[in-house]
């Protein structure tokens, strides 16, 4: 009888423990943030991390001829220069605005335009050479932009439209000298919409602008 009652408590004893072994255990899984790098090498890069930028251009212009029924004009050649500011959407895309001091000269009469404009322009980067090495040294670029020309003219001239719409096409090469500095050498048609001269009837100014700057990124 007596080990018939140690048996007992010691299978009394084990209770605890063989419920808890019966137990399964729920294991939570509790998701850790994964920290994210930020790196320097994709094709967005530029657009991140050097988004803006402000620069400057010195101009070289030659200006078209124009005759009608009773005068003929011959277009100058003259200098001037330009101030961008810009934004780059993406790597390949950026808008800026700009701000050309224009000289224009005729054998019989100056023009002085004072141009705002907004252009668009998309650089043609190399996909695989940007994605390996960050910067394309040199990239090329084609571009549009549209503004509004405030003329003046000198005192033998007339003008009926003072404030004239004006349309601009550009091309060029951008030479990016790190992340920060680049050099531009470009091209850009600029058609002025008439301006009425009182010397000579429908004449559009137009320019051939060869362009030499530098921008600066942050």
């Amino acid at each position: 009888m007596k080990m018939k009652k140690t048996i007992l408590f010691g299978a009394l004893a084990m209770l605890p423990s063989v419920v808890n072994a019966a137990i399964p255990y729920r294991v939570e899984q509790i998701d850790m943030p994964v920290e994210q790098t930020v790196s320097g090498t994709d094709t967005q890069a530029l657009a991140r991390l050097r988004r803006f930028y402000i620069g400057g251009a010195y101009n070289f212009s030659i200006w078209n001829n124009g005759a009608d029924d009773v005068v003929s004009i011959t277009g100058d050649n003259t200098s001037g220069f330009d101030i961008v500011a810009g934004v780059r959407a993406f790597d390949i895309f950026k808008i800026e605005a700009n701000y050309i001091r224009a000289n224009a000269k005729w054998d019989t009469f100056e023009l002085t335009g004072n141009i705002a404009m907004i252009n668009a322009i998309i650089d043609a980067r190399i996909g695989n050479l940007y994605r390996w090495f960050y910067n394309q040294r040199m990239v090329p670029y084609v571009g549009i932009g549209a503004g509004v020309s405030w003329n003046t003219v000198n005192d033998n001239v007339t003008i009926e439209n003072k404030i004239t719409p004006v349309l601009s096409a550009m091309a060029g090469l951008s030479v990016e000298l790190g992340q920060y500095f680049a050099l531009d050498f470009g091209y850009k048609y600029i058609y002025m919409f008439t301006p009425e001269f009182n010397v000579i009837s429908d004449f559009a100014p137009i320019a051939h602008q060869f362009r030499v700057g530098a921008r600066v990124h942050f």
